[in-house]
C-alpha cells in the first residue's frame, strides 16, 4: 500500500474509537449454548465497538465492568454494567485490588497504557485481549498474514509518547506504537493474551464515514463514481461481528494472534457495490474511473473512494486463515449496508450534511465529466 493511502487508513482507524450512538438495533444474539459466566473488564467500553461487546457479553450472561473517563456518552451502557471512572494518563485506582476472569483493551495505541494498566491488573486477571489493528506490519503490500514482520519504532522513548505526538507525526508512530504496545501486553501476561488485529471496521457507529459514504451514496441514486475496476479487492468487518467474535474467543479462553477483517471469502469492490445497490433497490449505475485517472485528479483511496485500496491491494488481501478456523463470522453486507444507513439517518442533521469520508456530490459530479471527456476524445 502507498504511504498516502496507508496513512489515511491509519488516521481514520485512530479516530473510529471516538464513535457516538448504538446501532438502530440492540444486539439480539443471544448464549446459542450454556456458557460459563465470566467477569469480563472493558478497558474503553463506549465508542465504536465496545457497546457491542458489552450488549453481546451480557445477552450470554457475564458481568461486565466497563473503565473509562465517564465522557463520552454517559448514560448510554445497560443498566446492567458496572461502570468505573478513570484515566489511562494515571488515574487508575479505581481498577485496584479488583479481580475479573479477563480484560479487553479496546483504546490503546501507547505502550505506557498496558504498562500502567497492566502494573494494576497482574495477579487479578486471568487474560488479557489486546485489540490491535493490521497497521503494525512493517509491509501491507503482499497480503500479511500474522508472522508477517512488524513494523519498527524508531522515536526516542516509547513510554513518553502521547496521542497529541502520534497525530502530529501525521500518525506515523501509530502502527509501530501499537505493536509495542502488543509485545508490552504479552510482558505482562505471559501466555495469557489475546491479540486481535482489525483491518477496517465498519457499520453503524463508524464515525468516520469510511465505509458509510456507499450505502449514502448508492441509496441517493443516479450515475455513481466507482473506483479502479471492478475485480479490485476489497476487505472490512462489521463492528458487531468483531465485537461478538472477541467475547466468544474470550469464552473459549483462547490467546496467540489473529487477524480479524473480512468477509470469509475474497470480496472485490463491484461485487460490494452490487450487494449494496440489491440492499436499497437502487436505481444507482456505476462508471468505472481508472486508478491512474481518479490520482491524476487527486482523487485518494480511503478518504475520497473509501474501502477501496487503489493501486495497491495488498491490504485488501490480509490472510484470515487462523481466525476463520477459530469461528469468526460475518453477518449479510446487505445488513451492514441498511443497518448502517439507518443509524447514518438517525444522527442530528448538521451531522448528516457533511460526510466525513467520500466525494461531495459537485466534486463527484466534476470527475464524472472530466472522464468523459476523455473518453470522447480518445475514441
Amino acid at each position: 500500500m502507498n504511504e498516502t493511502s496507508r496513512r489515511h487508513f491509519i488516521k481514520l482507524s485512530a479516530a473510529a474509537g471516538g464513535a457516538l450512538g448504538l446501532g438502530t438495533r440492540s444486539i439480539s444474539l443471544f448464549a446459542e449454548q450454556s456458557v460459563k459466566p465470566l467477569r469480563i473488564l472493558i478497558l474503553g467500553g463506549t465508542g465504536f465497538t465496545g457497546p457491542y461487546q458489552v450488549r453481546y457479553a451480557l445477552s450470554r450472561g457475564h458481568k461486565v465492568t466497563t473503565f473509562n473517563r465517564g465522557k463520552t456518552h454517559p448514560g448510554e451502557l445497560p443498566k446492567e454494567v458496572e461502570q468505573l471512572i478513570g484515566d489511562r494518563n494515571g488515574q487508575l485506582d479505581a481498577l485496584k485490588g479488583r479481580k475479573w476472569d479477563v480484560a479487553i483493551d479496546n483504546p490503546t495505541t501507547l505502550p505506557a497504557w498496558v504498562r500502567d494498566a497492566a502494573e494494576m491488573l497482574k495477579g487479578n486477571v486471568e487474560g488479557y485481549v489486546f485489540i490491535s489493528t493490521i497497521s503494525v506490519y512493517a509491509d501491507t503490500s503482499k497480503g500479511a498474514d500474522e508472522m508477517a514482520p512488524l513494523a519498527k519504532y524508531e522515536g526516542a522513548d516509547p513510554y513518553k509518547e502521547t496521542l497529541q505526538a502520534m497525530k502530529a507525526s501525521g500518525y506515523k508512530t501509530y502502527g509501530p506504537l501499537k505493536a509495542l504496545s502488543e509485545k508490552e501486553a504479552e510482558k505482562w501476561f505471559p501466555g495469557k493474551t489475546l491479540i486481535v488485529r482489525p483491518g477496517l471496521i465498519v457499520g453503524p457507529r463508524d464515525e468516520t464515514d469510511r465505509f458509510t459514504y456507499w450505502p449514502v451514496r448508492i441509496e441517493r441514486g443516479g450515475e455513481l463514481l466507482a473506483p479502479g475496476t471492478p475485480t479490485d479487492p476489497v476487505q472490512f468487518i462489521d463492528a458487531r461481528d468483531l465485537a461478538e467474535w472477541t467475547i466468544r474467543m474470550v469464552e473459549n479462553r483462547e490467546t496467540e494472534i489473529y487477524n480479524a477483517t473480512g468477509p470469509a471469502k475474497p470480496l472485490a469492490v463491484g461485487e460490494m457495490l452490487d450487494q449494496i445497490k440489491g440492499a436499497f433497490n437502487s436505481d444507482a449505475t456505476f462508471t468505472w474511473v481508472t486508478a491512474d485517472f481518479l490520482e491524476k485528479q487527486k482523487v485518494e483511496a480511503w478518504s475520497d473512494m473509501p474501502v477501496w485500496t487503489g493501486e495497491e491491494s495488498g491490504m485488501a488481501r490480509t490472510n484470515i486463515t487462523r481466525a476463520l478456523a477459530k469461528g469468526l463470522t460475518f453477518r449479510p453486507l446487505a445488513e451492514t449496508a441498511r443497518d448502517t444507513l439507518a443509524w447514518f439517518k438517525s444522527q442530528p442533521q448538521d451531522r448528516q450534511s457533511k460526510l466525513r469520508a467520500g466525494l461531495t456530490p459537485e466534486r463527484e459530479a466534476e470527475v464524472l465529466t472530466a472522464w468523459k471527456k476523455k473518453q470522447m476524445t480518445k475514441s
